[in-house]
Formats: C-alpha cells, structure tokens, sequence
C-alpha cells in the first residue's frame, strides 16, 4: 500500500500546484491572469518537486507519471508487482488534485464563460499549439524521452536535493520542446484532470476535448519505453 499511497499524494500534490496554475493563468479576475510561459514551466516543475518529495516521504518511487512505472517495469527496473498500484495511484490522485483546483477556483470559473474567457479543459489538460495528430504525437514522444532519459541517469530521484533537479528537468524541457503541446509528458496528469473537468460541475465548463487524449497517453508511453529500452542497451 505505501506505493499506492506515496504514488496517490504525491500525484494529487502535483496536479494541485501545476492545475492550479493553469487556472490562475486563464481564468479571469486571477492575479496570474496571462502569466507567461516561463511562469508556467517553473510552477509545474516546483509542482512535480514537491509532489516527488510527497511520494518519497510517503514510501513510494516517486514515479508520479505512467510513463515511467511501465517502461521502467518493462525492462526490468521496477517490479510488475507494483505497476497497478502506482498507476491507481497516479490517476486518481490526479483527479481529486483536479477535483481540489475546481473548488478552489469556482468563483473564477463563474466569471469566465467559454473559450473566449478562458475556461477551458487546457486549465488541467494539454491541448497542441497547432492541431496536427501526427506531430502532436511525434512531440509528446520526443518531449517524455529526453524527461525519462535523464531521469534514468539521477538515480533515486526522492532523495536529498534531486527532486529539485527533476523540478528543473521539468522545466527545460516545458521550456524547449514543450510550446509545441504543453508538455503532457504523463499520461496520468494529462487524463485524471480531464476526466474532472468533464464530469465534475465546472461552471461554465466547455469540452473535454477527448479526440485529442490518445496523444498525451500513447506519446509520453512510447517516448519512456524508447528511453529505458536504450539506457538497458547501454
């Protein structure tokens, strides 16, 4: 159970502080109101910082992202034993972080009608700067195997000052190849909050947008399992 539990807090602290800057960034009347990329990049990089220490502390890996626990699990580096528990872990935790941000905000998403106002699903979920699958794909799967790469070579990430250095791997590659799709690079934190803003009671709430959803589970996945595969073969 630890690893459910570390997994479970751990993701739910991460999407509490990096959906919670989405929706400060969007929605109006918020003080972060157009905030600019790099505010984004550095608050979800301090989001997985803090949510790795949650995990760490609470007994788990502190993977907090399905597209490590399965590569890693894949090629023998964590055991299969685990797998579901972290990755029950990981999504819900990342719905109810979701679930937390909509209460949080609710007066915001009141006085933000539509697209236009800002409220939209890109609050919790990642959405392409240009509508184009294929690259989108190609984006997500290039974006997770330089984050499952490095993370490969840090060792145990939860320890000492390292999830601060996974914080600021987080935030260069959200600053140099995430402005293409909004760096989901996590299957988890990409589908937990989008299934919260599709079936929770967002005021003015738009679209979950799920013609797009398969991109952020199917890139992140494949971009791990290309980054374990090469670090074995090494």
């Amino acid at each position: 159970m630890n690893g459910f539990i570390g997994e479970f807090f751990g993701t739910m602290i991460l999407i509490l502080l990096g959906a919670g800057t989405g929706a400060g960034l969007n929605l109006n009347k918020s003080y972060a109101k157009g905030s600019s990329w790099l505010f984004v990049c550095t608050s979800w990089g301090l989001a997985v910082t803090m949510g790795v220490y949650v995990a760490g502390a609470l007994g788990s890996d502190g993977h907090l992202n399905p597209a490590v626990t399965i590569p890693f699990a894949l090629f023998g580096l964590f055991p299969w034993s685990q797998v579901l528990p972290y990755l029950l872990g990981q999504f819900l935790g990342a719905f109810v972080g979701a679930a937390i941000v909509i209460l949080q905000f609710a007066p915001h998403f009141k006085a933000s009608k539509g697209e236009a106002e800002g409220n939209t699903v890109g609050i919790f979920a990642t959405r392409p700067a240009i509508k184009s699958p294929f690259y989108n794909f190609i984006s997500e799967t290039v974006a997770t195997f330089g984050f499952v790469f490095i993370l490969l070579n840090l060792g145990d990430f939860t320890q000492g000052l390292k999830p601060f250095i996974v914080g600021t791997l987080i935030l260069v590659i959200g600053t140099g190849l995430g402005t293409t799709t909004g760096f989901a690079i996590n299957p988890a934190r990409d589908w937990g909050p989008r299934l919260a803003y599709t079936i929770l009671p967002v005021p003015n709430g738009g679209s979950g947008e799920w013609w797009y959803a398969w991109v952020p589970m199917c890139g992140p996945l494949l971009g791990g399992i290309i980054a374990a595969a090469i670090k074995v073969a090494l």
